[in-house]
Order: C-alpha cells, then structure tokens, then sequence
C-alpha cells in the first residue's frame, strides 16, 4: 500500500484533505490518527485541544457539554484544518498529499456536517463559518467495534479511566457514519497496523475517485 500511495503521489496531486478519524472513547482514536498520520506525512490534531476556554471551564467544573457548547468548537475544528491546509501549501507549493487527520469522536451526524463544512449552526459567527466543501474534502475512517471489546479494552488499558456507564452513553449517543459518504470503516478488534493499512487503501480509492469526479483524472 505505501508504494500505491507513492506512485499516486508522484502524478497529479490530491486535494487537501481534512481525515477524521472517530469513535468512542477508549477505541483508539489517537493511536490510529497518530500512525495514519505518520504514514501519509500529514500534521496529526486532537480536537479535544482545540476547545474554546468558555468550554474547558465548563468541563473543569464537571458540567457536560451542550450540542451549543459543541458547536463553535467543531468549527473551529474545520478552521484550524483549512489554515493548516493553506500554510502546508504555500510553504511547500509541490507537497503531493496535503491535509490533516483529526481524532474526534464526532458521534451525532450534525457534528460530522458541521466539521465537513456541509452545516452551519445559528450559533456559530459568520466569520467562521467554512468555505465550500468541495475545497476542502472530509474522510472519515470510522473505528467500529462490539461494546465487549470496548471495555475490555478500557479495564486493559494502562492509566484510562473511564468508567462502563460513560461508555454505554456514548454507544447510545453514537449514530453510525457507515453509508454516509467519504467513510472508511475499520474494526476495532484488528490491529493498528491492519487498521491503517485498510484506512489507507480507502483513503487512496476515495480520493482517485473524487479526483475523477471533479475531472482532475483524464
């Protein structure tokens, strides 16, 4: 597969991209986006350091977050993504792959829409709202995964504390990305090597085919 994507990478050059990569929480997020990143040569975010301050207190103080606390932040998510996407290209013009991957659990299909730039919440200014969609495309590799291996993982897992009912909250709020559009799914159980290996194999076939869509391919 790394060949494939150097070959690709040394003809017409992809889009920026913006790659999330989502689940709940204990379903290795940050260690799948962290070594995607890596193997695409791509800057890797964690959208839980991207939180305004109104929210960190929030969270400090122990009160849950509202879908209106939620949404500024996930614009600023989409933001932070097409800044870097622009900086990456204007200081290297040649880059072939330019983007960024982002862990998020992203679990409600709103949230999702308001990080591909295709929604734009009342809540959130007019001087952050996203330029067009087709600028800058979303991926989304998807970690999915039985409950039981979710908290076996969790009570495995050195120095993670989150407890069975926070996770049964989060399954229950989970509304699936599988069918929406730009999704690659990859299973829990596998290891990270298999799960950036099939990630990326997606990724390439999803971003051939958008290349074609938009008539970047002869």
């Amino acid at each position: 597969m790394d060949s494939e994507i150097e070959k690709e990478q040394e003809t017409p050059t992809f889009q920026p991209a913006f790659i999330l990569v989502m689940g709940v929480s204990g379903s290795g997020k940050s260690t799948l986006g962290k070594t995607l990143a890596n193997e695409l040569h791509l800057p890797f975010y964690d959208a839980d350091d991207l939180h305004p301050k109104h929210n960190i207190e929030k969270m400090s103080r122990g009160e849950p977050l509202t879908d209106e606390d939620r949404e500024p932040w996930l614009e600023i998510v989409r933001k932070t993504v097409e800044h870097a996407c622009v900086e990456q290209q204007s200081s290297d013009p040649e880059k072939t792959l330019t983007g960024v991957v982002v862990g998020c659990s992203a679990l409600k299909r709103y949230y999702r829409d308001i990080l591909r730039g295709t929604y734009q919440p009342k809540s959130v200014p007019p001087h952050l709202l996203p330029p067009h969609p087709d600028l800058l495309p979303t991926y989304t590799v998807f970690i999915s995964g039985l409950r039981e291996t979710l908290e076996q993982r969790m009570t495995t897992r050195k120095g993670h504390f989150m407890k069975v009912d926070l996770l049964d909250s989060q399954l229950q709020t989970l509304e699936s990305p599988e069918g929406e559009e730009g999704v690659v799914t990859v299973r829990l159980e596998d290891s990270t090597e298999e799960q950036v290996r099939c990630a990326k194999q997606g990724l390439l076939e999803m971003m051939k085919k958008n290349k074609a869509e938009t008539g970047e391919i002869n």
